[in-house]
């Protein structure tokens, strides 16, 4: 018996690859299937059944174009309703994969269809558990999302009686798989590891200590953050059917001209920069935004981008099919080309560049006392902020950029020194901020984790009153 986790950080997602006597299933996968393709290979087995825990909220999954590509059956829990072919398990039913077996517990709670995956081994034992988005490390799904008609409130009653009659009564050495890690939006607080066991979140996770339901409910629901726009998007696209990763790769990996990509940017077509900050903000093409690669990508860009939008990357040269598919595994089918040969392409043909100037704590912590006109953007949530800032610090945060109404509270005569914890989201604030018509930016390199440490910067902490 096989078993193994695979781990896309940017997403904070894990699929599963399991094989037992030349036979295989894959649970949860992401759009881009070569990776369990290769597996099964690798295991000289046949991929029998792809499992699904749920409609995933948060990225595109690979079920469909990996049954058209080894005729394995998809397989969902009681109360599905999709566009496609699909086997709808019972809940209980047992699924033989050579010599062990999976089980189907339907869970609702997260979504109405959540169903966790109990793997049999070949003593007959239960070994391990597919959760989904049920139960995490350290936290449970959040009951909000993809409901229906039903309130959050009682979805989250669901989820209370699902982990009590089919999770928490599982063995204690039971192994705990669940579908995201450390990052997701998906629960309010999820732990840093990936894996657990049941015995060990009867102990630790505060949902499975809660004394009642009705005091679970109160925790569940308690604090929940506003979801990305663009879960309930990815939600619903997951029960259809949509174009395979193959064809959207070959309708965006065209390469354009420097006169082209400059043609489209005036009739309003993104552009999307896709290198890292610290090489963005020294020449960019004007008007385009960066996310970079080396982030959360696709995250960031479906929270930013509107998904109607045509895009065109700028990309280093030779990473254009990666940024497509990273878009493509969120539900961006609309990038219509990249600029050949990158920014250097752009420059050779004697096009303007734009720029933004990078400053150091040191700088801004110099800058703060006597420039009147400077006025420091926090672009961190909510939390961040309120677990430490500059004192006189305008929050806004980084998710709410694109909101015109939102941006029309800065004043383009302000000096705006642009900072979030480490200068990943900074620079996509400032390319944003740009291509609104502001000006006056200074993007601070190293963000919070430096601004913190400068001694002569006023500062409000939790803890004590002003630095």
């Amino acid at each position: 018996m096989i078993v193994e986790q695979l781990y896309t950080n940017c997403l904070s997602e894990a699929a599963y690859f399991i094989s037992s006597e030349g036979e295989a299933a894959i649970i949860d996968p992401i759009r881009d299937i070569d990776q369990y393709l290769a597996l099964a290979k690798q295991h000289n087995a046949e991929i029998k059944y792809i499992f699904e825990t749920h409609f995933h909220a948060d990225f595109l999954s690979g079920h469909l174009e990996l049954a058209a590509k080894t005729g394995a059956k998809i397989i969902y829990g009681p109360q599905t309703k999709a566009g496609f072919d699909f086997y709808e398990a019972a809940d209980g039913e047992d699924f033989p994969l050579g010599k062990i077996s999976i089980k189907a517990l339907h869970t609702p709670g997260h979504t109405l269809e959540s169903t966790c995956y109990l793997l049999t081994d070949e003593q007959h034992q239960p070994y391990c558990i597919f959760t989904g988005d049920t139960l995490f490390v350290g936290d449970v799904g959040r009951p909000d999302l993809f409901s229906g008609n039903l309130s959050k409130e009682e979805l989250a009653g669901m989820m209370y009686d699902s982990l009590n009659t089919k999770i928490k009564i599982l063995p204690d050495s039971v192994i705990v798989y669940p579908a995201h890690g450390p990052g997701s939006a998906c629960g309010k607080s999820l732990g840093k590891e990936t894996f657990t066991t049941i015995g060990a979140q009867k102990d630790l996770n505060y949902a499975l200590k809660a004394g009642n339901k009705e005091d679970f409910i109160q925790e569940v629901t308690d604090g929940l953050k506003e979801a990305p726009v663009y879960f309930a998007l990815n939600a619903k696209m997951n029960g259809q059917a949509v174009p395979s990763l193959e064809s959207v790769l070959a309708n965006s990996l065209k390469a354009l001209s420097p006169d082209e990509v400059e043609a489209a940017g005036k009739n309003n077509v993104w552009l999307l920069d896709v290198r890292n900050p610290e090489i963005f903000t020294h020449e960019f093409v004007p008007e385009s935004i960066n996310v970079g690669l080396n982030g959360r990508f696709a995250e960031w860009a479906a929270k930013l981008i509107p998904f109607n939008q045509e895009i065109i990357l700028i990309a280093d040269e030779g990473k254009e099919k990666e940024a497509v598919t990273r878009l493509a595994r969120v539900g961006f089918h609309n990038v219509s080309g990249y600029l050949a040969g990158g920014i250097a392409a752009w420059k050779n043909v004697g096009k303007r560049v734009d720029m933004i100037i990078d400053v150091t704590a040191d700088e801004l912590a110099l800058d703060l006392p006597f420039d009147k006109k400077m006025t420091v953007i926090d672009v961190r949530n909510n939390g961040e902020f309120a677990a430490g800032h500059i004192q006189g610090a305008q929050q806004i945060a980084l998710e709410t950029m694109s909101d015109s109404l939102v941006m029309a509270q800065l004043d383009d005569e302000k000096n705006m020194y642009v900072h979030c914890a480490g200068g990943y989201r900074s620079v996509i604030a400032c390319s944003l901020m740009k291509r609104q018509g502001f000006n006056n930016l200074r993007n601070v390199l190293g963000g919070w984790a430096q601004l913190k440490n400068e001694a002569n910067l006023p500062l409000v902490l939790p803890t004590s009153q002003e630095v």
